[in-house]
């Protein structure tokens, strides 16, 4: 049996995937291969064009997320989590769209990150 050395689950060796000289899972790799990007230029151009043909649409978590901070104003991510009921990471992910789309940014308040409208 091999570990991963990311998570520390137990897995077969074949089933250990290298990246970055780590040893992973498959659900570290894929977590590690789609790393999401908030500020991307690219991404942002990219959304504004969909955005302005009405061709984008959020998803129900996305929506959720959004009405969250919009009645809110900010609320910080551990939070959000909470009442999202979502781990960070997949906060994350839900948050990037809605920051290309400029609908969320983030901001520092301490030592913690909040969400809030753009």
């Amino acid at each position: 049996m091999g570990r991963c050395e990311r998570c520390g689950s137990a897995c077969e060796p074949e089933e250990l995937r290298e990246r970055g000289g780590q040893h992973l899972c498959e659900d570290c790799f894929l977590e590690v291969a789609s790393e999401v990007k908030t500020c991307d230029p690219w991404a942002v151009h990219l959304a504004k064009s969909d955005k302005g043909r009405g061709a984008m649409t959020l998803t129900p978590l996305q929506e959720r997320l959004y009405e969250l901070v919009k009645s809110q104003g900010e609320i910080s991510i551990p939070e959000a989590c909470r009442q999202l009921g979502l781990e960070e990471a997949a906060l994350r992910r839900e948050f990037a769209t809605l920051r290309h789309l400029e609908l969320l940014r983030a901001t520092k308040r301490g030592t913690e990150v909040h969400l809030t409208l753009f």
